[in-house]
């Protein structure tokens, strides 16, 4: 074989090559990247007012673990959402609304969540203040 067909045989290989890892890189899933990126980076400075507005009034909720739900006892009586935030992915991700009425304690049932590691992220309105709380939880099972 002489180097002609030597280097015929090189390029074709090589352009196969190109080809086959152009065809796997398209059939992989697409990058499980934060959409609301640019969002979260604009909110963050309010974001970070209402963190420092809890450590300033001693506002931290107490969250915990009883019979069957998770309980929360805030300072005051308290409007607003909690989101529990499973790290699995945004789909397993639960929402739900917060108000104490006249109260100071708020719960959630156990039947929706899984056993395992989750993030609770309260954001909440007590008087004419705004506070955000972050916690990390593990949830025993029902």
């Amino acid at each position: 074989m002489n180097w002609g067909k030597g280097l015929v045989i090189v390029m074709l290989l090589f352009i196969g090559f190109i080809v086959s890892m152009s065809c796997y890189m398209f059939s992989m899933p697409a990058d499980d990247y934060d959409h609301e990126y640019y969002e979260k980076g604009l909110n963050f400075n309010q974001d970070y007012a209402k963190e420092k507005q809890v450590v300033t009034d001693k506002a931290q909720p107490v969250v915990k673990q009883v019979n069957g739900e998770v309980s929360m006892e805030f300072k005051l009586p308290a409007i607003g959402t909690i989101k529990l935030i499973n790290p699995l992915g945004k789909s397993k991700d639960l929402m739900f609304p917060l108000n104490t009425n006249t109260g100071t304690q708020a719960s959630i049932p156990l039947n929706r969540l899984t056993t395992g590691r989750w993030s609770i992220r309260i954001d909440w309105k007590s008087g004419n203040k705004g506070y955000l709380y972050q916690q990390d939880l593990y949830i025993n099972g029902k």
